[in-house]
Parts: structure tokens; sequence; C-alpha cells
């Protein structure tokens, strides 16, 4: 099995792949400038929120925003699939501290995934709805995109933990669980853990027999 740290050091470059520096500092802006937009939905309409007024919060320029996304639209593009794999790394780790019981694992993503989104202030704007609607429609009838990365982000997670299990069986789960996902987020009607608790009670039988069926019963993983 590997460990958080085997992860770790596939990702982070050693002293013979150390990223450029233009790449680096292109990603810094980046990020810098998709946290100044978080930082203004604290407290205004996503509406609201001119391209300028994140520029000047990020330190730079309008013309290197629009240099750097684009648009407006594509910003917003970027902004919410950012989230996504922010809540999908959160995801991978719940799951991975729970691979002996497929059920515990996918109530304790669900878990950790919708107490993320309920904090996140992208999605507070979009579940408060006000002013909200270009962002709504990167979720909902052009969500498309943050399905299909969302799905295929899920399904590697999934099947590196309990990889003997067909890849077609968990597209099919994955898929059913990034919508899911995305509806309790934007419409929450209870508690996250509760939520959490009534999925797993739900499709926990399910997971559990795809991962014994495949021969790779719950534990198998930790020996």
């Amino acid at each position: 099995m590997r460990t958080v740290l085997d992860r770790a050091d596939s990702i982070m470059p050693n002293s013979h792949q150390r990223i450029p520096y233009a790449v680096a500092a292109r990603e810094l802006l980046r990020n810098s400038l998709l946290d100044a937009a978080c930082e203004q939905l604290l407290s205004r309409r996503w509406a609201d929120v001119t391209m300028a007024d994140i520029a000047v919060a990020a330190g730079v320029s309008r013309q290197t925003l629009y240099k750097e996304f684009g648009s407006r639209d594509e910003f917003a593009q970027v902004l919410v699939m950012r989230e996504a794999d922010r809540f999908l790394l959160a995801v991978e780790g719940a799951v991975s501290a729970h691979l002996d019981d497929p059920a515990s694992a996918l109530a304790a993503a669900f878990d950790i995934f919708l107490h993320a989104a309920a904090e996140n202030p992208l999605v507070r704007t979009i579940v408060h709805g006000d002013g909200a609607e270009e962002l709504l429609a990167l979720f909902t009838t052009h969500g498309q995109p943050l399905l299909e990365r969302a799905t295929e982000r899920l399904t590697s997670v999934l099947l590196d933990s309990w990889p003997m299990v067909a890849r077609e069986d968990v597209q099919l789960l994955s898929e059913c669980l990034v919508r899911l996902a995305i509806s309790y987020a934007a419409l929450p009607t209870s508690p996250a853990s509760m939520t959490a608790a009534s999925i797993a009670t739900l499709l926990g039988p399910y997971v559990e027999q795809l991962v014994t069926q495949s021969g790779s019963p719950a534990g198998e993983r930790a020996s």
C-alpha cells in the first residue's frame, strides 16, 4: 500500500526534477488571482465582483489577469475546477484512511466533502443564489467539463484504493457519487454528517459488494 510519503514523493520534485521558475511563477500568479476571487466572495455577490476588483485584490493589473485567463467566463471555469480539485484531494485522504471498510470510506468522503463545500465561499455563493447564476451554470447546464473531470479523478482515487475492482464499475459509481455530491452541495437538505451517513446507508452495501467480489476483500490492502 502506498503511504502518504510515497504519494508525496511522487508529486514533489527532487533535485533532478525541479520545477522551472517560469512554471512556478505562473502557478503562483494563477493561484493568487483565484484566491483573490474567493476572498471577494466572502462578502460580495459574484455578479458584483469585477475582473478589476480581483486584479486589485491580487495586486496585479487587470491586463495581467486577462492575459492569464482570457475572459471572465474562462476565469470562472478555472476557479470552479480548482475548487473541485481541492475537494477531491480531501476526499482522497478520507478514502485512504478507511481502506479496510468501504462503507465507512464512502461516509467519510462525503462528510469531508460536504463540510468543505459548506465552508467554501464559492459554493456558499452558489447556494445563496442571488447573483450567482453564472457560477451555478458551471455546475448544472454547463457542468459537463466539471462532471467529466471530477468523475475521472474520483475513478482514479477509487482504483488506487481498490485496484482489483473493474474500471467500468468504478466509473459508474464515481459518476453517480459526483452527481450526488454536486446536488447536495448546491442544495443542502440536512447537516453534512447526516447526509453522508444516509448516502453510506444507501450505497455502502453496493461498494462493499464491488470490493468483495473483485477479489480485494476489505483489509487485504493493509497486509
